[in-house]
């Protein structure tokens, strides 16, 4: 009975990650890689937070430091993210069902503290990337500090681009696998920073670029009622 009962077990946790759908390929036929947040888990399954959503029955394979590699298929689409199974051999549920019995003892610890403190992750992870043309796209911010945030989206903007994050205008500075960098045209207040990146502009306005020939329009986003 024990042992059927810890394997009823899911816990609750908030730990950076990666996922790829792997029936979708990029422009350069490769596998795209998206960062995301694992939100829960259990021995069968696991809710990711990300910026694409997977189509009920699609394969997905999931890196998450604590668990390793994570294949399933999705299960159920959720706002800003989807379930999944977790597609696991018996050594690999047994590692997987003793590590989530550790969690849901300790997971009042400093454990998940530590890592808050080597950077800044939003609460609320989902944002609004606001193209120079005006289009509006859904984003993940990975983390984020007053001069810049890290962010997987859909698309991939080209190096030196300018958009706004949220309220906030940058430009792309780098390129990594599951995502882009952005350096604020301005630094921010720390203190702020979740505030304007997660939530979008409230009324329309335009930045100019460096370029007088262009701008960015910064348009207002309709918010999902279960998000206010």
């Amino acid at each position: 009975m024990p042992h059927e009962r810890r394997r009823d077990v899911r816990v609750v946790v908030s730990l950076p990650g990666r996922y790829i759908l792997t029936r979708r390929r990029g422009f350069d036929g490769r596998l795209p890689e998206y960062a995301c947040r694992l939100v829960n888990i259990s021995p069968n399954g696991m809710v990711l937070a990300g910026p694409v959503v997977g189509t009920v029955g699609e394969p997905v394979v999931a890196y998450v430091d604590e668990f390793g590699r994570l294949a399933g298929k999705v299960l159920r689409t959720l706002y800003g993210g989807f379930a999944a199974s977790i597609d696991a051999g018996a050594d690999l549920r047994e590692k997987l069902e003793a590590k989530l019995d550790w969690l849901d003892k300790h997971q009042r610890d400093d454990l998940p503290n530590a890592r808050r403190h080597k950077r800044i992750v939003p609460l609320s992870p989902h944002s609004t990337l606001i193209m120079p043309d005006g289009q509006v796209v859904p984003c993940f911010v990975i983390d984020m500090s007053a001069s810049g945030v890290a962010v997987s989206a859909e698309t991939k903007p080209p190096i030196g681009m300018p958009l706004a994050v949220g309220k906030v205008v940058g430009r792309v500075v780098r390129h990594f696998p599951e995502g882009f960098a952005v350096h604020f045209m301005q630094p921010q207040e720390q203190r702020f920073l979740e505030q304007l990146l997660i939530k979008p502009p409230a009324a329309p306005r335009t930045v100019p670029d460096a370029t007088p020939a262009r701008e960015v329009v910064l348009i207002d986003v309709e918010e999902p009622a279960d998000r206010r």
